[in-house]
């Protein structure tokens, strides 16, 4: 069980994916009382916005696509993306009202968590505490773009420029930090903002507007990975682009 006095936990689901949160459902530690998406008064399905238009979200987009070699910059925007950074931000508002929990742990429905993942979490956050290695962010799992570089503590490392959203812990600080940056009008995909926040992002445009501002560490070996697009599919890849 992960301990909610100290944790609270947030899955990222879609109303219209009951059967992924029944699968990661049936891999939460025992006793995990998770709070989802799906549960909460948001839009966040990419299929919704594509239909109804983002003129009601309150939302404005980050002007995204660049010439680019980077074939994830240069084209527009899905809304399957905007979708996943609203649901996101959903869950830090929610923790923002509605937790006390010193940390706040953000799951995608298809992380794959390792065993006892809430014991060897706990034993993180100790060793942590006791080396004082302050953080604001700390990956449970990520996709690896730039290197890492060594930390104080055995198992964590300072993550290089990273992607992947699917499974982070964010401390109540951070959450304030991350919210104060009002993502919600430059919209970017989620897995390009998380590590703006911690190193000087590649592209300058993203840099000037979202300058880093929170002290990252990762878990290394990782606690979580991420079911293969093969197996779980993809709302947010699957999804369309948003009409220039």
């Amino acid at each position: 069980m992960i301990d909610p006095n100290l944790i609270s936990t947030y899955v990222v689901n879609l109303p219209r994916r009951p059967d992924r949160r029944a699968w990661i459902e049936r891999r939460l530690p025992i006793g995990t009382q998770a709070i989802y998406t799906s549960d909460l008064d948001v839009t966040i399905d990419g299929r919704d916005i594509a239909r109804d238009g983002i003129a009601d979200l309150d939302i404005t987009l980050f002007d995204w696509q660049i010439d680019s070699d980077n074939p994830w910059w240069n084209r527009p925007l899905k809304y399957g993306e905007i979708g996943c950074t609203l649901a996101h931000l959903a869950c830090w508002r929610h923790a923002e009202k509605s937790s006390s929990s010193p940390y706040i742990l953000v799951l995608e429905d298809d992380a794959l968590l390792v065993s006892e993942l809430g014991s060897r979490l706990r034993e993180g956050l100790s060793r942590l505490d006791a080396a004082d290695e302050a953080f604001d962010l700390l990956y449970l799992g990520r996709y690896r773009l730039d290197p890492d570089t060594l930390s104080s503590v055995p198992g964590i490392v300072r993550p290089g420029y990273s992607h992947c959203s699917f499974a982070y812990l964010i401390t109540r600080e951070g959450l304030r930090t991350a919210l104060s940056t009002d993502l919600a009008e430059a919209i970017i995909p989620i897995d390009e903002f998380l590590p703006a926040l911690y190193t000087p992002h590649p592209r300058p445009d993203i840099r000037t507007r979202f300058p880093p501002r929170l002290a990252a560490l990762a878990f290394e070996p990782p606690l979580a990975t991420q079911r293969a697009k093969t197996e779980a599919g993809s709302d947010t890849e699957e999804s369309e682009y948003v009409a220039s």
